[in-house]
């Protein structure tokens, strides 16, 4: 049977609960001497554990202090729910009811918080001893819980089941409730700046329908208190020097549903720097000329900021120069007659310090070297703050252990002696994907790779991948040394199969009739040139077998019954790539890396310059150089802002006769999405557009059709391009960046250009372009003089004359234009969202065109899943 423990009953404190019950009979009279003591009621318990609970024993002479005692020491053990004393002519009874058993702990109504997170909380558990007092803490306990998520509006009720043998179930039914929000923040006492900007300095935000991801709407006390720093904060880089928060209040409203802040404020007056000047305590450091290169000047506006910035900055200074434990500290001085604060920053005298070991903790796979060698200091060396700064960041950049390293410095053995300890803790480094997903470029995706970033401890990378897509099929095997026999030179090879097809499109129907197939290896081997200049010499062999659909684009055109590409069909920019043909290419990049993350930058820089020469044996010669940067900022307080720019040109090394460029179709560059936002793939650059002629008036007079999804659009490809691009990632509540979205702004400018003219073709209304039959053993055919329906292979008729050759049309009228040659840049403009989603890396774009070229396609949305390109 389910009964409900009464609410008065939890209620009471343990004080009253211990006192006798108020129907118990009138105590026996005072005196008397205990001859024996007797326990009833005990089941579990033995009657002489429980008379070694209380103070009476026989022989005692019986009062109702020491009853009362015994009773008060019987409840202390939480043993019993119920205790009596009687004495019967020095005869005394102690009567007890016993506290039941738990038998189990039963959660209700939680669906926000999961049995595993409550049940290691509270106190009960099951074979334990119920009390009313633990029920009311552990009650207690899961509305905090609830309350640290902002579910102020959480109730429990505990409930017990009664079972036999005197146990019981504990029922804890929960009612979750809303989450409580922030309805509303009440800001008094400002004067110089209104609400407003005062909200947007803090954390907490007032909920809103445009707010729906962001957790910063949620109530949470913490939050309140960091709030009032941030306040201080602000008006202290502001020049309020005597700003206070007076109060901060959070009302709960009626409904228990929100919460609404009043902060009470005193801004105080205005302050400007006054005297600012350093004193040096280290004989390295002159104080005057240290007071003459401070940012801070006598009379800007006070500015508590830049007073923590310079205090940084003195202190990496001299940790600069050996001294680790220089120690810089501002004093103040503040005048209330004119307003302004004296400042000094007083520069602590040091012992110069020197690296006397480097200790590696924690690490049970990866080997010591890995890390050592990492460090920009070695011991014996005097220390460096930037060096070690430094050294933590390669460290972190490995990947192999925690995101919050840092090297510890501890003092040594002497005070100008310190310990460098790196303490690790490793995570794992191995990568197993497999994805499926869609993506407007490839359509449906099978991709899988597996990849170990730490091989056997040593650093080494080795990964194997498998790609696969309606229109492209890939694999690869990579292996990376970092550094070969233990020296600063990384080594590294690729082996991969590379198959694609479709260059060209008519609308957005793929033709697949194009294809191309790369079977290949790069050697690569780096070598640093500074600490973040490096140089990557490369070698790379391709096999290449380009081919068209026979069937399709192949005819007999000199009427020899040889079949050959037809660039009538074809087009000679097609014609002109098919073929097998060998590259053998060299390559050198110089690459300079400074950005804090490889996978989600938000300060640093990084560029690159690379050559590559085609031509040491082979059948192809070209020279490619190509240019990348990138810079990151973080700016207004979240937003990551990001300038990306990249160029290229090549230029090819042999004549391949007039008409034709001398850069292959397939080694030019191309552009469109997904590198340019807004235009369709190979969307931007040359282009021939095969245009249809047809009578559409039934006049017998043909007319061109231009109407794009009825054209036929081949991209050519170009021997330069630049594209730049601005972007403003868009910072999100924790809740959004836990689930991976970050959504951005971006701007994107660039141009394809610079290609040879090809010859056009043409098949003028009506005819178009003929060409003869022949038969399956290569014979002409002719139309039987007889019978015009029927062929024959023989030439001339019985009398001699010629018969007619049997003709078929290759082509529907047409006509060729050439357009998109042109270094004019393309801007587009749009709105993006990146999610690490749990079918892999999701991007989706809508872009805006705003300026373009005749004959370049636009897209205006774009999305990939599964894989990244």
């Amino acid at each position: 049977m389910l009964a409900g423990v009464p609410a008065p009953v939890l209620a009471q404190d343990a004080a009253t609960a211990a006192q006798p019950p108020a129907s118990q009979p009138a105590p026996a009279p005072q005196g008397d001497t205990i001859r024996s003591i007797t326990v009833v009621g005990a089941q579990r318990l033995e009657p002489g554990t429980i008379l070694s609970y209380i103070q009476m024993r026989a022989g005692d002479t019986y009062s109702q202090a020491l009853a009362d005692q015994a009773l008060k020491d019987l409840y202390a053990t939480e043993l019993f729910s119920d205790a009596s004393v009687r004495n019967d002519g020095g005869n005394v009874v102690i009567s007890v009811t016993e506290n039941p058993v738990i038998n189990r702990i039963i959660l209700e109504g939680n669906k926000r918080i999961k049995n595993d997170k409550i049940l290691p909380e509270i106190r009960l558990a099951p074979r334990q001893i119920f009390t009313r007092s633990k029920v009311r803490a552990d009650t207690a306990r899961i509305i905090e819980l609830y309350k640290r998520q902002g579910r102020f509006a959480a109730s429990v009720e505990p409930k017990t089941v009664e079972l036999s043998q005197n146990r019981v179930d504990i029922v804890f039914e929960i009612s979750e409730g809303p989450k409580s929000k922030v309805r509303q923040i009440n800001i008094l006492g400002n004067e110089e700046f209104d609400d407003g900007e005062l909200k947007g300095e803090m954390v907490t935000k007032e909920a809103r329908f445009f707010r729906f991801f962001s957790s910063n709407t949620s109530y949470d006390p913490d939050r309140l208190a960091f709030d009032q720093q941030k306040l201080r904060q602000f008006y202290l880089t502001e020049g309020y020097a005597d700003f206070r928060v007076v109060s901060a209040v959070a009302e709960l409203t009626p409904d228990k549903r929100d919460f609404i802040i009043t902060y009470v404020v005193e801004e105080g007056e205005r302050y400007r720097f006054g005297d600012v000047e350093v004193d040096s305590q280290i004989r390295d450091f002159d104080s005057d000329r240290m007071t003459n290169n401070l940012a801070i000047k006598s009379g800007d506006w006070y500015n508590a900021k830049l007073v923590e910035d310079t205090v940084e900055q003195m202190n990496e200074l001299a940790g600069t120069f050996g001294y680790a434990f220089a120690d810089t500290q501002p004093q103040f001085v503040r005048n209330q007659e004119d307003l302004t604060m004296d400042v000094t920053f007083v520069l602590r005298e040091a012992p110069r310090v020197y690296v006397e070991r480097v200790d590696v903790n924690g690490n049970t796979l990866t080997q010591d070297k890995v890390i050592r060698r990492e460090f920009r200091v070695a011991e014996g060396d005097a220390f460096n703050s930037l060096q070690v700064k430094r050294s933590t960041n390669r460290i972190k950049s490995l990947g192999y252990f925690q995101e919050n390293f840092e090297i510890e410095q501890k003092e040594g053995s002497a005070p100008d002696r310190i310990v460098l300890e790196a303490n690790v803790e490793e995570q794992p480094t191995g990568e197993l994907q497999l994805s499926a997903g869609f993506s407007s470029i490839e359509n449906f995706i099978l991709a899988g790779s597996i990849k170990q970033n730490n091989f056997r401890g040593r650093g080494q990378t080795v990964g194997a991948s498998v790609n696969y897509s309606r229109y492209s099929r890939s694999a690869a095997l990579s292996f990376t040394e970092p550094y070969v026999f233990d020296r600063n030179i990384s080594a590294g090879i690729d082996i991969y199969r590379k198959d694609y097809n479709s260059f060209n499109f008519t609308n957005n129907d793929r033709n697949r009739t194009f294809e191309q197939s790369t079977t290949g290896f790069s050697m690569r081997v780096g070598v640093p040139l500074t600490e973040y200049i490096s140089a990557i010499g490369s070698y790379t062999l391709n096999y290449d077998d380009v081919s068209l659909d026979e069937f399709t684009y192949y005819s007999d055109i000199d009427g020899d019954g040889v079949t050959e590409c037809d660039p009538v069909l074809a087009g000679r920019y097609l014609c002109e790539a098919v073929g097998n043909r060998l590259s053998s290419i060299l390559g050198l990049t110089l690459s300079m890396r400074t950005i804090d993350n490889p996978y989600r930058p938000t300060r640093g820089h990084t560029l690159s310059l690379s050559t590559e020469f085609a031509g040491l044996g082979g059948d192809v010669k070209y020279l490619r150089l190509r240019a990348k940067g990138a810079k990151y900022w973080p700016v207004f307080g979240g937003f990551i802002f990001s300038i990306q720019g990249e160029g290229g040109v090549i230029k090819g090394l042999e004549d391949r006769g007039p008409g034709v460029d001398d850069v292959r179709l397939t080694d030019r560059f191309f552009l469109g999405e997904p590198q340019f936002r807004g235009f369709d793939i190979r969307g931007v650059g040359p282009r021939v557009l095969r245009q249809p002629i047809r009578d559409l008036d039934g006049d017998g007079v043909g007319e061109v059709i231009t109407d794009r999804d009825q054209v036929g659009d081949d991209a050519l490809g170009g021997n330069a391009f630049y594209l730049g691009r601005a972007e403003l990632e868009i910072p999100l509540g924790s809740g959004a960046r836990e689930m991976g979205l970050r959504p951005s702004i971006f701007v994107d400018v660039g141009a394809l250009f610079n290609v040879t003219k090809p010859v056009l073709q043409s098949a003028p209304f009506p005819d178009g372009i003929q060409r003869q039959l022949f038969d399956s053993d290569g014979n002409p055919l002719y139309v039987d003089p007889d019978d015009p329906n029927q062929w024959t292979t023989d030439p001339t008729d019985g009398s001699g004359n010629p018969n007619d050759p049997w003709m078929y049309q290759v082509a529907a009228p047409f006509q060729e234009v050439f357009l998109g040659d042109s270094a004019s840049p393309r801007v587009s403009v749009g709105i993006g969202v990146n999610w690490n989603s749990p079918f892999g890396p999701f991007r989706i774009d809508f872009a805006h065109v705003l300026k373009k070229e005749p004959g370049d396609d636009t897209k205006r949305f774009t999305f990939n899943v599964g894989t990244q390109f």
